[in-house]
């Protein structure tokens, strides 16, 4: 999801020296992430009053209202320091239109209506329920996506935000521990235990941790 770290490096190289177009180069790699991220993010409701892309067009500005501060002091990755740019901006988006909201939009992520449902969400729920996506599997999409989804949003929030930067931002569990501020051992272990939270509750009631239906 994210733009490779090599050529990001050498982009920000040339900001420091003052190069003004290699920073409009970064932020145009970054902007399809960023479109992404917001698209997943952002509680549909919270869109009425809100584009999608004037949020992107927030985060753009922000960065390069602080990027001179990043390049003096690094300390993460440019991509997890755009990523954290982009969730305050989301976060501020739903704090500032939340009225309009009938419930809470930190329990949005409706992947159908975001544009995601994808070869990420397919993937998941199959390696979930151990199974392949067969012809049949793939003609039942969209349930499958409806009961990712719901499952995902019985999850907490810090297991649902694990979930989704492994899964959905394709990030590593190193990136996740400093995003979390986690060793990265920890950060590992939580992901496992928000992984099996999620078998659980995508599994129907009547099968059991083999994947086999029960007898009624």
């Amino acid at each position: 999801m994210w733009p490779e770290n090599e050529q990001t490096q050498n982009l920000l190289n040339r900001r420091k020296s003052g190069d003004q177009t290699a920073w409009n180069l970064l932020l145009q790699r970054h902007r399809s992430a960023v479109l992404r991220l917001v698209q997943m993010r952002l509680d549909n409701r919270i869109r009425q009053r809100i584009g999608v892309s004037d949020v992107v067009q927030d985060v753009m500005i922000e960065a390069n209202r602080r990027i001179d501060r990043y390049l003096d002091n690094p300390g993460i990755e440019f991509h997890l320091w755009i990523r954290q740019i982009t969730k305050d901006r989301i976060i501020d988006a739903h704090r500032r239109h939340r009225a309009t909201a009938k419930r809470s939009v930190d329990r949005e992520y409706r992947l159908h209506q975001g544009g995601c449902i994808d070869h990420s969400t397919m993937n998941l729920a199959a390696q979930l329920r151990d199974q392949d996506l067969t012809p049949v599997a793939q003609a039942t999409r969209k349930e499958m996506a409806h009961r990712m989804e719901d499952a995902l949003l019985e999850l907490n929030e810090v297991d649902r935000d694990i979930i989704f930067m492994r899964h959905y931002e394709q990030l590593s569990n190193d990136e996740v521990s400093k995003t979390l501020d986690l060793k990265p051992a920890a950060a590992s272990m939580r992901y496992l235990r928000a992984l099996r939270k999620l078998r659980s509750h995508l599994m129907p009631p009547s099968e059991d941790s083999s994947g086999q239906t029960t007898p009624q």
